[in-house]
């Protein structure tokens, strides 16, 4: 019997076929064995049990399993009715690919429940301090400040607005259209009542763990190969590799912008539908006795989480170059390729046919007028982000505006990097390409092309990007990353004796990830120790030293939030938005001509910079230059036509000028672009009162109450109005009302007790003018009025006496 020469160097001659006897004797052995311990029975002592996997394998071989194809060439073999004269041959190759592999891991093999389990707590440990945080960042824009998110917002209005709750048509949208993860923040929001942080962040924290879990069963595909049982239920080969990959991946700190920081989300979800569409794919492939078949309702199944995957983040569309590739298959390939040309197509309709506009400071290197210059960054950002993978250590909520300076000249030293870079990927390339050995082609093959793909929308390859370097791209992209430090870790352990000095280091790894998860999301936790976090990390950024001085601002610390907008301003000249806020703190400590200044020169910049414009009428109006006010105020009203807060100072201008139905109509477009400004209506009811239309005052008033029915600042207004026209019951009420809502406001006692007093409740009148003049003893006013109720008191006594 001819029993040929196999590729893994089987021996000729006599000695040969004596080994292959051997091999198969030692099969036999091996599956009589496994059938014992399948029936209680003890093993031969000279035959230890084999681990839980290999005894799956030889299962699935006796039983007339098989490897099954998948994409990529996912470790594919056919034994059909295998005998017991190859069975040794077959048990062999299978071995040495355990050795490749996972035999020479040193480390536990857990049961897939376990593994999961293990993986699933590592990565809620690492993010769970952040469940209680703040809105941070763009958490603001893209969830406080997004009306898509209302219950008024029709829902149909999310598929025609970006993620920022813009209008997809506008110029100025970012034309991010993430529709579906919008939705998910509209679902909390309701059932949080408002906008609570803590659902949105447990969320997060809880996406992170599911898909964590999730790809255990993708990185041991990925690495092992499909195989499965005769009952259908798919083997794990490499439950060492997996796991290992699987823990990596769940504790890597470059993942905590997705987490903590709520708008991660999309790349959240963008990650779980793409792992769900892989897996339905490779679920596609059926076994039977002609072959390999495919199943073309799971195929489309694959397309329909893919298109899911997209309308979360537009990553999710590179799960169809991932599996489109398979040799032979075009019918499959059709599938795959009209199905992302489909969703592309539909897409770019409903996103409209323009790009979206950035500005120099969101990506300088992509304004750059040299193409070398260009091309040189781009790379740049890409060994940066290579070496955030490799030593997340230094990590930034933004890194722009400085942060990374341009590479001008092949004189900069960074250029080092890049060599590194390429040296790396080209050297990967090549061994995937040309390597004789199948399984380390695939396994190369496809880490690299999980780390590639799916960084490509944000390589600036084919359209300009809103960012530098944004680690939250970076978490899909880290599931090739981890594949291909754990391939190479088996193979180090392949060849050092010092497995346990390996082990101990790649635990050490672990421990340090999951430590610096733990610190940094909890700087995510609020706005200021992120962004004083990152003052350490890119000291050079104007952003960083802007958001800090915004945050003190808000805190109502001025001098110190200067300090910072001065610097953001000589890092970067051309930052309109420090200068407008500067410009806004010196108006306020009337510090007027520098504050004309820095707003005269951003709207120099940027003539588009409406608030700009609008901050510099306020500083001209200040210095009584009326006329350039007006023009400023109506430039920023060109440039944003829906700007109530321009019309509210516009109507201001128009009142310091007399000029009474101007201003009423500019306050009136105020409160027709935004029905909630209290200030506009305040001051209509304010100026017709002054004026003497008390009937108009009072109708202003009865229509901003009904919109705003619980703003005490309309009460008193009102109050007041129908006090003058003898309705003093109501105006009563109004008074009492006010107070409730704000019972330390001197001037709600103080017109109570003038209403009283023209109503002749003298005793009231005296009780709320003391009241009103010991929360405020500097009130000349109500000091004289009670001056005049205390003479009328004093005359109707002298007139009891008498």
């Amino acid at each position: 019997m001819n029993t040929g020469r196999s590729s893994e160097g089987a021996a000729t001659g006599r000695g040969g076929r004596r080994q292959a006897s051997r091999e198969s004797q030692w099969a036999q052995r091996r599956l009589s064995g496994a059938k014992k311990l399948g029936s209680g029975s003890s093993l031969d002592p000279a035959h230890p049990p084999a681990p839980w996997w290999r005894l799956q394998q030889e299962r699935a071989l006796r039983s007339g399993g098989r490897c099954r194809s998948g994409s990529f060439e996912l470790q594919i073999c056919n034994h059909h009715n295998v005998g017991t004269s190859n069975l040794g041959q077959v048990l062999r190759k299978m071995a040495q690919a355990e050795v490749n592999l996972d035999h020479d891991i040193p480390l536990l093999a857990l049961q897939p429940c376990w593994a999961k389990t293990v993986v699933g707590l590592f990565s809620f440990i690492c993010f769970a301090n952040s469940y209680n945080g703040d809105f941070v960042f763009d958490d603001s824009e893209a969830i406080i400040n997004n009306k898509d998110l209302r219950a008024e917002t029709p829902l149909d209005d999310l598929w025609y607005h970006d993620f920022w709750g813009s209008k997809l048509s506008s110029n100025t949208s970012h034309k991010s259209y993430r529709p579906l993860t919008v939705l998910t923040f509209r679902i909390n929001y309701h059932l949080a009542g408002g906008f609570h942080p803590l659902g949105f962040h447990v969320i997060n924290i809880l996406l992170h763990c599911i898909i964590s879990v999730l790809i255990v069963d993708v990185f041991s595909i990925l690495l092992g190969g499909l195989q499965y049982s005769n009952k259908g239920r798919r083997l794990n080969l490499v439950p060492k590799s997996s796991l290992l990959a699987a823990l990596l991946f769940a504790v890597h700190p470059i993942h905590t912008e997705c987490i903590a920081g709520i708008v991660g989300r999309a790349d959240l979800l963008c990650t779980l539908f793409f792992l769900l569409s892989f897996l339905v794919y490779c679920r596609a492939f059926k076994e039977s006795k002609e072959g390999t078949n495919f199943s073309t309702a799971w195929i489309l199944l694959s397309v329909l989480l893919g298109a899911t995957a997209m309308l979360c983040k537009e990553q999710g569309i590179t799960i169809l170059s991932l599996v489109v590739f398979r040799k032979g298959l075009l019918f499959r390939m059709a599938l795959l390729l009209s199905g992302g040309a489909t969703m592309l197509y539909v897409r770019w309709r409903i996103m409209g046919t323009g790009p979206p506009a950035f500005t120099e400071v969101d990506n300088p290197a992509s304004f750059a007028d040299s193409i070398f210059v260009r091309a040189i960054n781009y790379n740049y950002y890409y060994s940066l982000n290579a070496w955030l993978l490799l030593c997340p250590w230094w990590l930034c909520f933004d890194w722009s505006m400085g942060c990374v300076p341009l590479i001008k000249s092949v004189s900069d030293w960074r250029i080092i990097t890049l060599a590194i870079l390429w040296f790396c990927l080209i050297a990967l390339m090549c061994q995937a390409l040309c390597s004789e050995d199948s399984r380390k082609r695939r396994i190369l093959t496809l880490g690299l092309g999980f780390l590639i793909i799916p960084f490509l929308p944000a390589s600036n390859l084919f359209f300009r990007v809103g960012f530098v370097i944004a680690e939250r791209v970076n978490y899909l992209p880290s599931i090739g990353y981890c594949m291909l430090i754990t391939y190479g870790f088996s193979l180090l352990s392949k060849q050092t004796k010092k497995k346990k000095l390996l082990v101990a280091a790649v635990l050490g790894v672990l421990l340090i990830n999951v430590w610096r998860c733990i610190i940094r999301s909890n700087q995510w936790r609020s706005e200021e120790h992120l962004f004083r976090s990152a003052l350490s990390v890119c000291p050079l950024n104007a952003k960083v030293h802007y958001n800090v001085g915004k945050n003190l601002a808000d805190k109502g610390n001025q001098t110190a939030a200067i300090s910072y907008y001065r610097e953001a301003v000589r890092l970067n000249p051309k930052y309109v938005h420090a200068m407008n806020n500067l410009g806004n703190i010196l108006k306020e400590r009337n510090e007027l001509h520098e504050a004309e200044e820095l707003l005269s020169l951003a709207v120099q910049i940027q003539p588009d910079f409406a608030a700009a414009w609008m901050n510099l009428g306020i500083v001209q109006n200040s210095l009584r230059r009326y006329q350039e006010a007006e023009q400023s105020y109506w430039t920023a009203i060109r440039h944003r036509r829906k700007y109530p807060d321009c019309y509210y100072n516009l109507g201001r201008l128009y009142a310091d000028l007399n000029r009474h139905v101007d201003a009423l109509n500019a306050w009136r477009n105020a409160t027709v672009l935004k029905p909630q400004h209290s200030l506009a209506w305040n001051n209509m009811i304010i100026l017709l009162d002054n004026t003497g239309n008390l009937a108009q005052a009072e109708a202003v008033g009865r229509e901003a109450l009904e919109l705003i029915p619980n703003d005490h600042s309309l009460m008193f207004s009102l109050a007041n109005v129908l006090g003058k026209s003898q309705k003093y019951k109501e105006s009563e009420a109004l008074f009492h009302k006010a107070i409730k809502a704000n019972p330390t406001a001197a001037s709600y006692h103080g017109n109570l007790a003038v209403l009283y007093h023209r109503w002749g409740n003298l005793d009231l009148a005296k009780k709320h003018y003391e009241i009103s003049l010991k929360l405020d003893p500097t009130a000349a006013g109500t000091r004289e009025n009670y001056s005049l109720l205390k003479r009328k008191l004093d005359q109707l006594q002298k007139k009891d006496d008498v």
